[in-house]
């Protein structure tokens, strides 16, 4: 019936498309995967987004909520489910898969269970998007990017971690919040590890074209100890932890920033985990955050940021950490 309506509504003269050219998928429906889905969705990203759960009744309910929403955001088909073949020629894939850390297991068991998790799920989304850029979201997300890199077989530049995109966006915003300004005009870059060992690079800290390091008392005020703003930055997701239980909407707001870079080609600057073998003169194949240009074929550029010797050595010391890691795991 429906079909013979069709037929008085309009007639086919081709064949429609069986898939997005824009199209996305989400693997793991928890709270950082639908944040990532739903301002994907919100911002008009992709054309298509899939979701991919393992828990059946989970990715089913979600997959319904956002379809009802679809008419507030036209053009958007969303689809879901467990079975991978849903995600067929996807353009992107992002991945918030992962266990949780449990009271007294180490950091090395639960980077050992999320690596298990991931030799399950990359083969499955390679095997039916051969051409896929991957965004790693899953914590610890340098070592995860870097595992993932290894088994996907793809070239680095398409195995992209979120890294420190959110750390520098924290620090831009406490700097705009406290001088009153549109966050546009703040340019910083946090580096390194999304972690403890990451380096808030405070000699690329400008505003506009003027730069706030070494400036005088009269003009900073509080802002002259700059230490105290990247402590700010980096225990600000410990605090939003305590108070909610987990981050989201920030990290969503990040991912779909980075994935409008590279399906709409903006060639945008993001601080990416990327490898990192040969550039600021890190010698280990390892995966930590520089400044990247993205578009639509992934990481097209490093920006060679002219950092201080202290910013290098603290760089160095992220990477060396982060290697040591990677040993530890034997892959």
């Amino acid at each position: 019936m429906v079909d013979e309506v069709a037929k008085d509504l309009m007639t086919q003269i081709s064949t429609p498309a069986s898939h997005s050219r824009n199209k996305l998928t989400v693997v793991g429906n928890g709270q950082v995967g639908m944040a990532c889905a739903f301002a994907c969705l919100s911002q008009k990203v992709a054309d298509e987004i899939v979701l991919i759960d393992s828990f059946q009744d989970k990715v089913q309910g979600e997959t319904l909520d956002l379809q009802q929403g679809v008419a507030f955001s036209p053009s958007v088909k969303v689809l879901g489910g467990s079975d991978y073949s849903l995600t067929k020629d996807s353009k992107v894939c992002i991945i918030t898969a992962g266990a949780r850390q449990q009271v007294g297991e180490s950091r090395l068991d639960l980077m050992t269970k999320n690596v298990q998790i991931f030799q399950k799920i990359i083969p499955e989304i390679v095997k039916y998007s051969p051409d896929v850029i991957i965004l790693v979201v899953t914590n610890p997300v340098d070592i995860l990017s870097y595992i993932t890199w290894k088994l996907s077989g793809l070239p680095h530049h398409r195995v992209i971690g979120a890294g420190t995109n959110l750390d520098t966006a924290r620090f831009k915003q406490l700097v705009s919040a406290k001088f009153g300004i549109n966050i546009q005009l703040v340019n910083m870059w946090v580096l390194g590890e999304h972690g403890d060992s990451s380096v808030p690079v405070y000699s690329s800290l400008r505003v506009g074209d003027v730069s706030l390091v070494g400036c005088k008392k009269s003009d900073c005020g509080e802002f002259k100890q700059w230490e105290e703003v990247y402590e700010a930055v980096r225990i600000s997701a410990y605090e939003i932890i305590k108070l909610k239980g987990y981050t989201s909407w920030a990290i969503g707001l990040s991912c779909s920033d980075i994935c409008k870079s590279i399906f709409h080609n903006t060639n945008n600057a993001h601080a990416l985990s990327t490898l990192a073998k040969g550039l600021y003169g890190i010698a280990d194949e390892v995966y930590i955050s520089l400044p990247c240009i993205v578009g639509q074929n992934g990481i097209t550029h490093v920006i060679n940021l002219p950092l201080t010797e202290s910013e290098k050595s603290a760089l160095h010391d992220s990477a060396s950490k982060l290697y040591n890691l990677q040993q530890e795991l034997h892959v």
